[in-house]
């Protein structure tokens, strides 16, 4: 197949299932080449029902493959049911695994990590169920019961490059920059040389004192960004400018990331602050508007937008602004303080 210019060889449309699903051998064969060569779930789907029922539906790797099968259509309980059915013939780590991403395409989070502690259980070596059960409690907002597993992972495997990037990345956002340099400088000494570890690497000296390394590392991260994640430095690089109180290079360095990316909502904010230190009224409200717009999820370009409106006396945008605020983030002191005056305001009047 790889030596042949003109694709397979196999014309699938043309073969005759019921005979190949009789010979078991070549019919396994057959079904992963489907799979996972011609990309055709449906055609594996109909070899894999007709070798079931040529095995009198004993045989757990075909009900395996029908799960995949039924996986790949999108037919989700479907492949749930199989790979569940396989699992009762025969405990399997890779079918277990399936399972467990069929209960998260199904939005069942707790029913995926019940099935990794399950499998960890029964394959205690394996580290492929610890880290489905880190990634899970990560996504749930499980930050510590998500570090034990990840911890777990090391202490079986010292060279797992996503438990030291995970638990790199939750010193950092701890207050922990010193532990979480300790890590990326692991994975720096293990071979890896990319842009997001250079760039984590930058942030973690500057907010741990170490300031002649920073601005190597932001070099490096920019010598090996390409357009997806350039953007993404130059903002940081902004950030660092702001915390040395070089307000020209961060202004430079936010310019430069919303013309690599029109999209880069925290950039536009940050700009429209340092418009707005500048006395550019209406240029750091329009920076403020486009922030919203493009990152809805964002509290800080709708507080910003907020206190520049109460100011400025449009008491009613203020609100409006203050309002969306608190729903992206309802702890915020500074929103709730804000409201409170204009409420207070609003009595008034």
């Amino acid at each position: 197949m790889l030596s042949d210019p003109h694709g397979p060889f196999i014309n699938v449309d043309r073969l005759d299932l019921r005979k190949y699903a009789a010979r078991p051998a070549l019919a396994k064969v057959l079904c992963d080449y489907l799979l996972y060569h011609e990309h055709n779930p449906k055609k594996a789907l109909e070899l894999a029902a007709l070798a079931t029922v040529s095995c009198s539906f004993g045989d757990w790797w075909w009900k395996a493959r029908l799960g995949k099968a039924y996986y790949q259509l999108g037919l989700l309980r479907d492949a749930e049911r199989q790979f569940k059915s396989a699992l009762k013939e025969q405990r399997m780590v890779v079918t277990t695994l399936e399972l467990g991403k069929v209960f998260l395409r199904l939005d069942q989070p707790n029913a995926a990590l019940d099935l990794y502690l399950e499998g960890g259980e029964a394959f205690p070596g394996e580290l492929s169920f610890s880290l489905g059960a880190a990634r899970v409690l990560d996504a749930l907002h499980d930050l510590p019961a998500a570090v034990q597993h990840y911890r777990q992972v090391l202490r079986m495997d010292g060279s797992n490059v996503e438990s030291i990037a995970s638990l790199a990345s939750n010193h950092f956002y701890t207050d922990q920059p010193e532990l979480a340099l300790r890590f990326y400088r692991r994975l720096l000494q293990m071979g890896l040389n990319n842009t997001e570890l250079w760039n984590n690497l930058g942030l973690c000296c500057f907010y741990s004192g170490q300031y002649d390394m920073t601005l190597t590392c932001f070099e490096r991260a920019v010598q090996l960004a390409t357009d997806d994640n350039m953007a993404e430095v130059w903002y940081n690089v902004g950030q660092i400018a702001i915390g040395i109180g070089d307000l020209g290079l961060a202004f430079q360095a936010f310019k430069v990331a919303v013309s690599l990316d029109a999209n880069h909502a925290e950039s536009f904010n940050n700009l429209g602050v340092l418009e707005l230190r500048k006395g550019n009224l209406e240029q750091a409200r329009a920076n403020f508007t486009t922030a919203a717009r493009l990152g809805p999820h964002l509290f800080e370009p709708f507080f910003n937008g907020a206190l520049l409106a109460f100011k400025l006396g449009d008491f009613q945008e203020s609100y409006h602004l203050a309002t969306k605020s608190q729903q992206a983030f309802p702890n915020h002191t500074d929103t709730a303080e804000l409201m409170k005056q204009l409420k207070s305001h609003f009595t008034t009047l």
